[in-house]
């Protein structure tokens, strides 16, 4: 009688594998569910993907989202964007994060490719897409890159063209512009959320200073300033999140959606022993990356990370992903993969999360010791 309840369950198991393959409208598309053949009879636990409100906004979006930098069109084609995006999709990601300047618009063109073939409802899905460098490289103009009211509304009509879209869930600044007064900035992104053009507006490494500044000269007019921010957070780079940003916090209340958890796939241990051939540091123009992060010391660390993990049950990427949305801080933290394998594997952070106990953070903390010090006052 034993066995039979436990046949059942795990029949029971993969119905709701099937069911959430071929009908996500079914509401178990966020369902990812974990068998374990380690001992008879058969375990199974189900872990629901998690959604967090955008810092102060109503707009929830799922802990661990999709990204298209470097991957779409440099490293993979529309067949894989179209498996691994409906791979994110079936196991509840709701987000999806884009840029202009990512493979100078060909990323936009191809994501928008593949959600025209996918057809899901647009009401269950958020894609962004963010403006600054222009996507004409060093063809680009006066007025074709920046933040200028006219580059940002007409980058704002090529996204939406490439992208094959109504609106833009997420409108970013990629960057801030010492050149425009932040005025002109606030003013243009406020006209394009009054058109509906976009629904919510965000700023991506900017610093905590203009941040504020930006919410001042809203609250000054009566303008909607920005809602979330797109920085930069891993194990290796904190200070922004952790330091920086902790009055803006505490004030306007920015959501985040951070970027590179794995520090551009350093912390997934794959670098560990070189530079794999195909891999993010070995493409070419990317050189900026791979002196950026390929250093012995962070290797040294990685590789005590890796033992660490290996003790838990876990990879190093699962565990450095669990860790950045351990932060109550982080609305989102977006994923890149170039494989199938390489996508499953980091989703199932969410799960790796529960096993970060206090105990765990602590020793994390013992071998990165990468925490930024506080002023005491």
């Amino acid at each position: 009688m034993f066995i039979r309840v436990h046949l059942w369950l795990n029949l029971f198991v993969l119905f709701v594998q099937f069911v959430a393959k071929k009908d996500c409208k079914a509401n178990l598309c966020g369902l990812l569910v974990v068998t374990s053949f380690t001992n008879f009879p058969f375990n199974f636990k189900m872990v629901y993907m998690e959604y967090r409100y955008m810092g102060k906004t109503g707009l929830q979006l799922s802990v661990l989202s999709f990204g298209s930098w470097v991957s779409f069109h440099k490293q993979i084609d529309d067949s894989v964007a179209d498996e691994l995006m409906g791979i994110a999709y079936d196991n509840g990601v709701n987000f999806f994060d884009n840029a202009e300047v990512y493979a100078l618009g060909e990323s936009e063109k191809m994501m928008g490719r593949v959600l025209k073939k996918k057809n899901w409802d647009r009401s269950s899905y958020t894609v962004s897409s963010k403006a600054f460098w222009g996507w004409r490289g060093k063809e680009n103009k006066p007025n074709q890159k920046g933040l200028s009211r006219k580059h940002l509304v007409e980058a704002c009509h090529e996204a939406l063209l490439r992208l094959q879209m109504d609106y833009l869930d997420l409108y970013f600044c990629h960057r801030p512009d010492k050149n425009v007064p932040v005025e002109e900035v606030v003013w243009t992104m406020h006209n394009l959320v009054q058109q509906g053009k976009i629904l919510y507006w965000g700023t991506s490494e900017w610093s905590g200073v203009e941040i504020m500044e930006a919410h001042r000269v809203a609250q000054q007019y009566g303008l909607i300033g920005p809602s979330v921010e797109q920085p930069q957070y891993n194990l290796l780079e904190r200070n922004k999140l952790e330091n920086e940003f902790l009055m803006v916090f505490k004030t306007v209340g920015m959501g985040t959606t951070i970027w590179s958890p794995l520090a551009s796939g350093l912390l997934s241990g794959k670098y560990n022993t070189g530079i794999p051939e195909g891999s993010r540091f070995a493409i070419e123009g990317f050189d900026w990356l791979k002196d950026r992060w390929m250093q012995e010391s962070f290797l040294e660390k990685i590789n005590k990370l890796s033992g660490l993990a290996k003790e838990l049950g876990i990879s190093v990427a699962q565990l450095s992903i669990a860790w950045c949305i351990k932060n109550p801080h982080v609305t989102t933290a977006i994923l890149g993969a170039s494989r199938k394998e390489q996508l499953l594997e980091n989703l199932k952070a969410l799960e790796a999360a529960e096993k970060l106990d206090v105990g765990v953070m602590k020793r994390i903390e013992d071998i990165v010791q990468t925490q930024p010090v506080l002023p005491e006052f």
